[in-house]
């Protein structure tokens, strides 16, 4: 098994907490995680339906199976276990007994703010981030960004063309018919794709609709619906003013870019190279990455972007108390010098609390140019956040 950087997080939960729950989208090792780290618990999967029915039809008895505890995958598939789960940790709280996995937020979350509240140590488990799959990368950033890094795709070798639409078949759709009554699945699959051809930029509710033929209320929930199943973030935009009106709409990101050329038709890392999505591809790779780095650390990323009226935008900025670091973003391998404009700027209004600036883009060449990091894309830019 590939080591995982979210392992230690997991271990530490395990000593405090009496269950441990592994949240994140399908497909993103939950299951392989939970396995290798509690090798000595049962393992219950409730997408089995033989093992659902048991579950629903006598959940005291189901869980009195597991006097040790046990690992239940896919538990929101049977949500009236949380409050027997309740009653059982309470009555002997060690900790590390139970292990939850789980693919959608919608209940999931409810339930184990409520039934588990104080009880439950959470992990967000996202696909491999670059450094775990790849160490120091040698590949090049094209092949890295069309493949993906979702762990079936890596660990089988199974071409993304093959292996991304049966993803979303199988259990995109699958969860959006359970979450929501969609009536029409393919208005819901163009509604995916128009939201991929918008990767990195602002969310227009309105634009989606009206391009899917659907109303603004329909667009929010369908994104809610794909926030819920890990398979779309969105970046809100930093709250502070510095004496100018800003831009306050979230801009809409992926969870894997292997996914995303998937859905926008590119068809090979030498299509991607040539691709007018290319940059904002390499965008949603930095900012995913980015959320994988605090997340596999237990955090909850601060991470917004900064954009005036003007246009004058910064793509990342991590914040962490009164401190700030700034990351624009660009996929090509020639630095420019207006690529710095917006980086000055913001530190012309930020002033102190801005701690550090960084150009990240798609060469091979890391160095300083008035006092602004230049990082290459795989050179090791997240140590500093």
């Amino acid at each position: 098994m590939r080591q995982r950087d979210a392992r230690q997080h997991v271990q530490e939960l395990r000593r405090f907490f009496p269950v441990v729950a592994l949240v994140g989208p399908r497909q993103a090792g939950k299951t392989t995680l939970a396995r290798a780290e509690f090798p000595d618990r049962p393992y219950q999967s409730l997408e089995n339906p033989d093992t659902r029915w048991q579950a629903e039809s006598d959940p005291r008895g189901f869980l009195s199976r597991f006097p040790e505890g046990a690992i239940l995958d896919e538990i929101q598939r049977v949500p009236s276990l949380f409050s027997y789960l309740q009653q059982i940790v309470d009555e002997n709280p060690v900790p590390g007994r139970w292990v939850l996995t789980g693919s959608h937020q919608f209940g999931l979350r409810g339930h184990l703010s409520q039934s588990l509240a104080g009880r439950v140590g959470l992990v967000h488990l996202l696909p491999f981030t670059t450094r775990e799959w790849y160490g120091s990368p040698s590949v090049g950033l094209d092949a890295i960004l069309h493949r993906g890094l979702f762990p079936p795709v890596l660990d089988r070798d199974i071409p993304a063309r093959l292996w991304y639409p049966q993803y979303v078949a199988t259990y995109v759709e699958r969860d959006v018919r359970e979450i929501l009554p969609v009536r029409d699945i393919g208005a819901f699959s163009r509604f995916v794709r128009l939201c991929a051809s918008r990767c990195g930029q602002l969310v227009n509710l309105s634009s989606l609709g009206a391009d899917c033929g659907i109303t603004h209320n329909t667009a929010r929930a369908w994104i809610d619906v794909l926030e819920a199943s890990y398979l779309v973030t969105q970046l809100r935009p930093w709250h502070e003013n510095f004496g100018k009106r800003l831009i306050k709409t979230p801009k809409l990101y992926f969870a894997d870019t292997g996914l995303l050329c998937w859905l926008l038709g590119i068809e090979s890392p030498e299509h991607l190279s040539t691709h007018a999505q290319r940059g904002a591809i390499f965008e949603n790779w930095v900012v995913t990455e980015s959320i994988k780095h605090f997340r596999n650390r237990g955090e909850e990323p601060d991470l917004h972007f900064w954009r005036d009226q003007a246009g004058l935008e910064i793509d990342l900025l991590h914040v962490r108390g009164s401190r700030m670091h700034a990351i624009e973003i660009k996929s090509g391998a020639t630095i420019a010098a207006d690529w710095f404009k917006g980086l000055r700027r913001f530190a012309e209004l930020a002033g102190a609390e801005l701690e550090r600036s960084t150009l990240l883009y798609g060469g091979a060449e890391s160095h300083t140019h008035q006092g602004i990091d230049v990082r290459a894309w795989n050179s090791p830019w997240m140590d500093g956040l």
